[in-house]
């Protein structure tokens, strides 16, 4: 990709093109282009900067933001708690990790259990 950002263009599909991907139509991935048996996913729990917290957190996801983020509500009405996705990581309050561990398997994921 070049250097430098259209700002004008008398395109008429310009003002349509993604935003994010910066195509028209878009091609960015869709939640459904997601395979679940094609991946591994991680899920460790996590205390050290969060103020004595502990955090359940499914880090080295695979690039898919729409489907994670779907995902991410999907763990939190599972847990009863709150969490976020952000930086390609879920974050879920609590120490959720066999609760997690057996829902994923069920959507198809493998899935590693991290650190101690």
């Amino acid at each position: 990709m070049s250097d430098y950002e259209i700002v004008y263009s008398d395109d008429p599909n310009f003002k349509k093109r993604c935003l994010k991907c910066g195509k028209h139509p878009c091609a960015c991935p869709k939640s459904s282009d997601m395979v679940p048996g094609q991946h591994t996913l991680k899920v460790r729990l996590e205390k050290n900067g969060r103020g004595g917290k502990t955090v359940t957190v499914l880090f080295e996801l695979p690039q898919n933001e729409a489907y994670f983020k779907e995902l991410e509500k999907k763990l939190k009405g599972l847990c009863g708690t709150g969490g976020s996705y952000k930086n390609n990581m879920i974050d879920i309050q609590g120490d959720h990790r066999e609760k997690i561990k057996a829902y994923l398997e069920k959507l198809g994921f493998k899935v590693k259990l991290a650190g101690g």
